[in-house]
Parts: structure tokens; sequence; C-alpha cells
């Protein structure tokens, strides 16, 4: 009899689970829905272990054209992409090329400072505490719109700069460190990066829309971006004298579905081993406001962990995010950027608050 009203409860347990899955769903869906240009610019896709619940493009991928978004528009990833350098170093781990936890001196013999030679770990690098600098930003001004390609060309914005703290020490969040990585990446494959990814990320992944491509590109269905400044102007302007070509650190150029083909080999280990994937989406370190693993943030502050990476620039604002429990993955691709809480930002709060039935706590 016991047994009876067990099984009675965990039915009932079960429906009403279902029930308010739904339910949260359904809230998104409305929220989503009633969404429009200008509160935001991009695609938004929902997706549910293999099937996409929702897919939905506002605003213009040219404004002075007047030539709406698509769902299948290109959009700058920004630093989505360390996601994605992070997953080709792990291939080199699995296949015994790469050990996280020797000094890349190992591996860059020549590269230009010996303390990073010396002490520095691709480890560290992966989860930011390494204590290189984040040179887009301290150098953004500088960079502008000079010829940088291959990654050689941004060594001299950071590789001789002394480090910010004792290897290991801190986490501070570091574009430089992911350069490094990138460095490691074509040493290791005698690949360039970017074939690399073309080679053993993209294709395994089935992603047929991943480019690396300037900002100003002219390339169809790409959207163009522009900034507001992060709010601190009214007016807007384009972002395609900010930046060049993708790098291990950022900004190549994607859409929503490529990015789910992406996540999808990912948890589903078709692109690293179970074990380092594993590794890979757990809290290594304690980030800013997260915990962050091997390029992926892992996010403990609501009912259920969330796993993924944001991307922000002039111009460009973007999240992937694994919703854990309910084995949702949102993306969110925008191509205006807003102050803090408009924007993309404020779509994805709503998201977690909604699916983790609570309002963020720091």
């Amino acid at each position: 009899m016991r047994k009876s009203y067990y099984a009675l409860f965990l039915f009932i347990l079960i429906g009403q689970l279902t029930s308010s899955q739904k339910e949260k769903k359904q809230t998104i869906f409305t929220y989503l829905n009633e969404l429009a240009y200008p509160e935001f610019s991009g695609s938004i896709l929902l997706a549910q272990k293999d099937s996409i619940l929702f897919e939905k493009a506002y605003g213009y991928a040219s404004l002075e054209y007047d030539v709406k978004n698509q769902v299948n528009t290109l959009f700058n990833t920004a630093s989505i992409t360390k996601t994605m350098t992070a997953v080709a170093a792990l291939q080199l781990v699995d296949k015994g090329l790469l050990d996280l936890e020797v000094p890349v001196g190992n591996y860059l013999p020549n590269y230009p400072n010996r303390t990073v030679r010396d002490s520095v770990t691709a480890y560290q690098l992966l989860t930011h505490t390494s204590g290189l600098n984040n040179f887009l930003v301290d150098e953004s001004q500088n960079i502008g719109k000079l010829d940088l390609v291959d990654i050689k060309d941004y060594l001299p914005f950071f590789a001789t700069k002394p480090l910010l703290f004792s290897p290991g020490s801190k986490y501070a969040y570091s574009g430089s460190g992911y350069m490094v990585l990138g460095l490691l990446i074509e040493k290791l494959s005698g690949l360039s990066y970017h074939q690399y990814l073309d080679k053993h990320v993209f294709e395994k992944a089935g992603m047929e829309n991943t480019l690396a491509i300037p900002l100003d590109s002219i390339v169809k269905n790409k959207a163009s971006g522009y900034t507001s400044y992060f709010g601190e102007s009214d007016k807007l302007s384009k972002n395609d004298t900010f930046l060049e070509m993708a790098n291990p650190a950022g900004f190549y150029y994607s859409n929503a579905k490529d990015l789910l083909k992406f996540f999808d080999a990912l948890k589903n280990y078709r692109l690293i081993s179970e074990p380092l994937t594993k590794t890979m989406m757990s809290p290594l370190v304690k980030g800013y406001y997260t915990n962050y693993g091997f390029g992926l943030s892992v996010d403990k502050r609501w009912n259920q962990t969330i796993v993924g990476h944001t991307g922000g620039w002039y111009g460009i604002q973007c999240e992937l995010m694994h919703f854990e429990d309910d084995e949702i993955t949102v993306i969110i691709l925008s191509n205006v950027d807003t102050a803090e809480g408009e924007g993309m930002n404020k779509v994805s709060n709503s998201i977690k608050n909604v699916l983790a039935n609570k309002p963020i706590n720091n």
C-alpha cells in the first residue's frame, strides 16, 4: 500500500513539474513575441535537448538601408569565441599534445616574456588566472583599424607587459591569455588558428555559417553593428572602426543555429572527451560574479546552474547559456549595444528570472 501511495505521489509531482515547465516556457514565449525594436535588435533562439522551441529575429541588420534581421543573419559573437578557443585547446589535451599544468615555455620557447614562459600554464590561461592583462580593453584606443590578421600581429599590445599578479593567485578576465592559447593551438597543431577551428571544431559540429571576417566586411546577410557606447550616447554609430579579424579572444561571426550546433556537439561529447567536457563545465575558479570553468562561466546564483558565455563590444552584445536542469539552451545575439539592464541584458535576465524562478541574487 505504501508503495502505491509513493507511486501516486511521484506521478502527481512529475505532472506538476511538467505543467510548471510548460507555464514557464509559455511565459517566455509571450514575452519574446511582444518584444520589438528598438527595445531589442538581433536574433533569439531557445532549444530544449535537440528541438528548437523558439526562434525569432528583431530590428535591423542595416539601419541605413532598412534591411531587417533574419533568424539566419550573421552576428558578431565577441567573447563567445573564447569558448571555441577553449574547445580547440582541450582537443589538444585529449590528443596528449598539451599538458595543462606545465609552463607554456615548454611549447613556446621563443615567447617574448620570460615570466610567462616560465610560470604561466594553459590551465591558468583557460581560467583567466594567468595574470596577463586584457589588451582588448587596455589597448582599445590604439588598435583602431590596424591590419591585424594573424595572432602574432597582436603581440606588441601585450606580450612584453608585466603580469598583473602572480600566476594562479587571482582571477582577472584576460583576452591576452586567450591569444596565447591561440599560439599554443598553432604550434601544436601545425595549422593556423583559423584553419584549426574550421577543421576540428566547426566542421565536426556541422557549423557551416561561422566565419572569421573583419567587422567591415561586405558579406551577404551579415548584421552591421551599431553602438550607443553602452548607453552613453542617444545616437547610434557604426562600430566598424574598432576591431579587425576574428581572433582567439573573440569576434567570430555566426548565427544562432550554428551556435546551437556548437553547444549541442560540446555537451554531447562530440568535440572533446566526456571527462574533459565535464571539467570544462565545472566551477574551477571564482570569477567576478560567477564561477568560471575552461572558457565557460558556471553561474550558480540561480535555482539551477547556468553554463555559458557572454560577449560584448561596441555594437555587439550576445549570450549563450544552458540551463542544466531544464536542458534548455538560449542564444541571444544583438547588433546594438545598450546601457546596463537594457537590450540583450534585459532579455537575458528576463529569461533567467522565469526559468530559474527567482530574481538574480548576487
